[in-house]
């Protein structure tokens, strides 16, 4: 009898808001198995929300495990080592000038920072959501942990889901904003030869640089580098794999169920939550929107034209941005090869996000 007792109580104490989180783990999962989207962090952040929002339960285990993996910054940290070494740098040696499209990428971060502030946002949390921008779920994770933000359980859904519906949101944010004969140039790749030893320095030298132009992010920027430097020196193969495979992926699942003690109802549900979401979306397309003119610009006074889809791939979002835009370049001309230009931008970007983000936190801190 004592059963039903609690179980009818359990009932009255269960809100129209955690309902609302229930709907909003479901979709989660259902995006990652059904849609396959980032499932390796949503599916563990839907299941999460739905055990975090169900009536008397305590959730003391998950709270130590967001205690220890992201309050401490360990699990964006951890995560980076896998993500450098996934990535391959020789697009971007190749041309080193794909530089300049990573950063161009990052106006749309800037831009809703300003937004966000006008809005009514409070500057941590404004530069907390204006990270989102980067496309670049471990960067937005670590600055909104960084500024102790209490809207990272909306910041951190917005990040991984833009990054994901890359292949949805830029395409006709591409084509509304650039003609068919630009999408139509056709950019020669010469893949010149990069040494060994320019693979070794170039983590090491950016690690340097990146973190005496903007210490805040020596962290970020010293794991990614330091993943990648185990990809290329030659002598750690299977650490190498390691960290792109197993300490990835299992990073990414501790993650995902770690975040979703910031998804209980009572901090997910609220109107600012819609608004997070809405800015996000805002930056990414101010984001592509950058890229892309950055691209236009070059072009006025450059005789060997760039196709500006290029600067759209410079967001952080790897390698969906490459593919994507690649993708659209096939649609135009079948024989337009331009996945290796946008790799080249896409990597870059993935280090301006970086650096974005300790140029947001040492932003803020001055102006505090």
């Amino acid at each position: 009898m004592q059963f039903f007792y609690d179980l009818f109580g359990n009932v009255l104490n269960f809100t129209w808001q955690q309902a609302v989180m229930l709907l909003i783990g479901c979709a989660l999962i259902w995006c990652a198995i059904k849609k396959e989207m980032e499932p390796t962090l949503l599916l563990p952040m839907g299941f999460g929300s739905i055990l975090v929002n169900l009536p008397m339960v305590h959730t003391e285990a998950i709270e130590t495990l967001f205690n220890a993996g992201i309050a401490s910054e360990l699990f964006p940290l951890l995560l980076f080592i896998g993500i450098g070494a996934m990535i391959d740098f020789g697009p971007l040696l190749s041309n080193p000038k794909m530089f300049l499209f990573g950063a161009a990428a990052q106006f749309g971060i800037f831009i809703t920072l300003v937004v966000a502030v006008v809005l009514g946002f409070d500057l941590k949390d404004a530069a907390s959501t204006a990270i989102i921008a980067a496309a670049d779920g471990p960067t937005s994770i670590y600055v909104a942990n960084y500024f102790n933000s209490k809207y990272q359980g909306a910041i951190m859904v917005a990040a991984y889901s833009y990054m994901a519906l890359v292949p949805i949101i830029q395409p006709p944010i591409i084509k509304a904003i650039t003609t068919k004969k630009e999408r139509m140039i056709r950019m020669p790749y010469s893949a010149s030869e990069v040494s060994k030893t320019t693979r070794i320095l170039f983590p090491i030298f950016v690690t340097i640089i990146a973190g005496t132009v903007a210490p805040k992010s020596a962290e970020l920027i010293g794991f990614l580098m330091f993943g990648n430097l185990i990809r290329e020196c030659g002598v750690l193969n299977n650490l190498s794999k390691s960290a792109q495979n197993e300490l990835a992926n299992l990073v990414t699942i501790f993650l995902g169920i770690s975040v979703s003690f910031r998804m209980k109802a009572e901090l997910f549900v609220t109107w600012e939550t819609l608004l997070i979401l809405g800015l996000g979306l805002f930056g990414f397309v101010f984001d592509t929107v950058g890229g892309v003119f950055f691209a236009k610009l070059l072009n006025l006074f450059s005789k060997n034209k760039v196709n500006p889809m290029i600067g759209a791939a410079g967001i952080s979002a790897f390698p969906m941005a490459s593919r994507m835009v690649h993708k659209l370049g096939r649609e135009e001309d079948p024989n337009n090869f331009l996945l290796m230009h946008a790799a080249g931008a896409n990597v870059s970007g993935q280090i301006a996000s970086v650096i974005a983000g300790g140029l947001i936190i040492t932003l803020v801190e001055k102006l505090l």
